[in-house]
């Protein structure tokens, strides 16, 4: 009998891993809170340098750099640290598509904890945190998914106008959605100088939105709905509705009537916009999609990632006959877009 080669064997070192995970986590958060990509990007590239730039001890410097090494995020060689391409795109905070901001949101002690429970929310079926319901306004977690996480939507946002043909410069009335840091609205108003959104969200969240409209100069076209997206009054003869990262939240029953909402708020051949995470039908692939059913898991109280034909269901029960989809490039999330019959 053939004696079967180590490389073939079961190893622990998966689960090793697995268990600590969470030691990436912290480790890649101290290095955005320390600014050490920063630091290496203007030329810092040693444990002792980036420590002086970092205010840290150059022991810790060089302990840190060197799993940031070990995981891919930095290049190591002579004793001299560079970034990844990766890294220098995204972690620099010189380069306009710095995502270092989401580490005030994710991987924060509040976003971990929820896991903690994890084993009380399995057997449950849904959260046991007590804000994991979000039809209810929680102003702490979702001002600073506001102020923390706009740079990530940057390919969607540009691939959404893109859908819109927003670039045509047509007469547009939009409606956000749980607008949040308004920047899928505040986009398609940049691309079209005819297009006016409506942004909906909670009122502390909202002053994120009209911050962020400001800043890219369309507040005069930019007006705003306080309140739930259950309940407020929405409007109606709407070209568009945007519904980004908003029906993983909740239950299919809840999904349905929300976009029944929308359907009577657009208008004959109006479209409804909605970005998610959808896993294919045997929901472990592709894995992020399908990895984000776990989050929603943990955090709220009824929420999933749906396939495309959960959508399908839920739209055509709010009166939509057809929607498409789009996968956006390079991030792994998708487009629906389902129109309103004329």
């Amino acid at each position: 009998m053939a004696t079967p080669s180590t490389a073939n064997r079961p190893t622990p070192e998966r689960i090793f891993n697995a268990l600590n995970a969470y030691q990436q986590t912290a480790a890649l958060r101290t290095a955005i809170e320390l600014d050490v990509f920063s630091a290496i990007g203007a030329g810092a590239n040693t444990a002792r340098a980036i420590a002086a730039k970092s205010g840290a001890q150059e022991k810790g410097v060089r302990i840190l750099c060197d799993f940031m090494t070990i995981l891919g995020f930095l290049g190591k060689e002579q004793g001299r640290y560079a970034l990844t391409q990766e890294s220098a795109i995204f972690l620099d905070r010189k380069s306009p598509a710095c995502l270092a901001s989401m580490a005030g949101f994710l991987g924060t002690e509040d976003a971990r904890k929820n896991f903690d429970s994890l084993t009380q929310a399995v057997r449950k079926g849904g959260s046991v945190w007590s804000a994991g319901d979000n039809t209810k306004p929680n102003d702490e977690f979702w001002v600073a998914f506001a102020h923390s996480m706009a740079p990530l939507t940057v390919p969607s946002s540009e691939f959404i106008a893109g859908l819109l043909r927003a670039e045509e410069g047509k007469p547009a009335r939009v409606l956000d959605i749980a607008a949040g840091h308004g920047m899928y609205g505040i986009t398609v108003a940049r691309k079209n100088p005819k297009a006016e959104i409506v942004a909906l969200d909670w009122p502390n969240v909202l002053e994120v939105a009209r911050e962020n409209a400001r800043k890219f100069g369309v507040a005069d076209r930019y007006s705003v709905r306080a309140g739930s997206a259950f309940e407020t009054e929405m409007g109606t003869g709407y070209d568009y509705v945007l519904l980004t990262n908003i029906f993983h939240h909740f239950d299919m029953t809840t999904c349905e009537k929300l976009m029944k909402r929308v359907h009577a708020s657009l208008k004959p051949g109006g479209k409804a916009i909605t970005l998610e995470f959808v896993p294919n039908e045997d929901r472990v692939t592709p894995p992020t999609a399908a990895a984000f059913s776990l989050i929603m898991l943990a955090n709220t109280d009824a929420g999933d990632a749906y396939t495309f034909d959960e959508y399908e269901k839920m739209f055509r029960n709010a009166g939509f006959a057809k929607s498409a989809l789009h996968p956006v490039p390079e991030m792994p999330q998708q487009v629906i877009v389902s129109e309103k019959s004329t």
